[in-house]
Formats: structure tokens, sequence, C-alpha cells
């Protein structure tokens, strides 16, 4: 298993509409990919901002492949993100995921 993490940030007043956002339409983006296992989205509000994290976990590289395109460190992003990040970072993390 494949952690994929990305980091986007928004104003604080806009966290709540971004985080409709992609709950309606990112989450369901990723889950219709084969081989998605999960789709977590962590926010923290920090001086005025918010930072979300959204962690997925893939069944294989793969998988992510299909998802991301072919170069799967590269960040996605969606035309509507325009209206809400403050930054467009250009990669992704991945980690190899174990579990016990």
């Amino acid at each position: 298993m494949i952690a994929r993490i990305w980091h986007g940030r928004t104003l604080a007043d806009k966290g709540d509409a971004y985080l409709a956002f992609l709950i309606e339409r990112a989450v369901p983006d990723y889950k219709s990919v084969h081989g998605n296992k999960s789709v977590r989205i962590l926010r923290r509000n920090d001086e005025g901002v918010s930072h979300f994290l959204i962690v997925t976990e893939w069944e294989s590289r793969a998988a992510i492949e299909s998802f991301a395109g072919r170069d799967i460190e590269a960040a996605k992003y969606y035309p509507e993100d325009k209206h809400f990040l403050l930054d467009f970072e250009p990669t992704v993390t991945h980690y190899d995921l174990h579990s016990y």
C-alpha cells in the first residue's frame, strides 16, 4: 500500500467552502479510481490560513497513475481550486504504508 499526501492552503474564511468542495468534487474523483482504498482530509487553522492535507491510500503505483497521470509525483488540481487556494504546490509526497 502507498499513501499519497497533498497539501494546500486557503484563507481561513474560505476553509468551510473549500472543505465542502473537496467532499463534493475531489473525494468522489479519488474513490472512482480502481485501487483507491481510502481518502482522509485533515484540516488545521493557523493565523488566518486553513491548511489541508489529503491523505489517500492506494494499492499500487499503477493505481495512483490511473488517478494522477504518468508523473505520479505531480499534484492534481481542479479548475475550481483557483477560487480557493493561495498557491499551487507542484508535487505530492508518497510513503510506503505498513499496517500492523
